[in-house]
């Protein structure tokens, strides 16, 4: 016996996200709603739910020693303070994860994407409250850091060692992806 959908109603379109409430059975059977947002201003029913494309690109990108890991500090305005975290953004319509990649690496840091040595399978960001979806790829970066070409970031970039990362681990905030992925790679 499982939880059963029934429905889902809009509650508020956003300009970047929607606010949706998810009606159905507990495994009792007695009715519930769940409060979900989505970067798909249409879902109707389940299957929508269930939609494959990834909506984001986040970027793991290492120096060409693979000595250094980058790391963008950004002011994260649902938080209220700067948070470590990896490059990422949304994937445009027509857009690739590849070109995405690109395009938002050098927005956010003015590094060139080199090469993406590994593509993970689409991943939820949120899953307790969402249903976005992104693309990790891991990758080499190169040129000159510059600061993030938008009005509306703040994003300092800046490459990390090992023995930095610790430090920042110990030390600041970051996102739960950035922390996973720089606890094993800093030992």
């Amino acid at each position: 016996v499982i939880m059963e959908f029934e429905s889902i109603e809009k509650i508020h379109q956003g300009k970047f996200i929607t606010r949706y409430d998810i009606h159905y059975k507990t495994v009792s059977g007695k009715p519930k709603t769940y409060e979900m947002i989505s970067r798909n201003p249409d879902i109707a029913g389940l299957k929508d739910m269930l939609e494959k494309k990834p909506h984001a690109v986040v970027m793991i990108m290492h120096d060409c020693t693979g000595q250094k890991l980058l790391l963008c500090k950004e002011y994260r305005m649902a938080v209220g303070e700067r948070i470590y975290n990896f490059p990422a953004g949304l994937i445009d319509p027509g857009e690739t994860y590849e070109e995405a990649a690109a395009r938002e690496l050098r927005e956010e840091t003015g590094l060139s994407l080199m090469r993406i040595d590994e593509v993970w399978k689409p991943s939820y960001s949120a899953v307790g409250f969402s249903n976005e979806r992104n693309v990790v790829v891991l990758g080499v970066a190169g040129g000159e850091i510059r600061p993030s070409d938008s009005e509306v970031e703040e994003i300092q970039a800046e490459w990390f060692d090992k023995k930095q990362i610790r430090e920042i681990l110990k030390d600041e905030r970051l996102s739960a992806r950035t922390q996973t992925y720089c606890a094993p790679w800093s030992r």
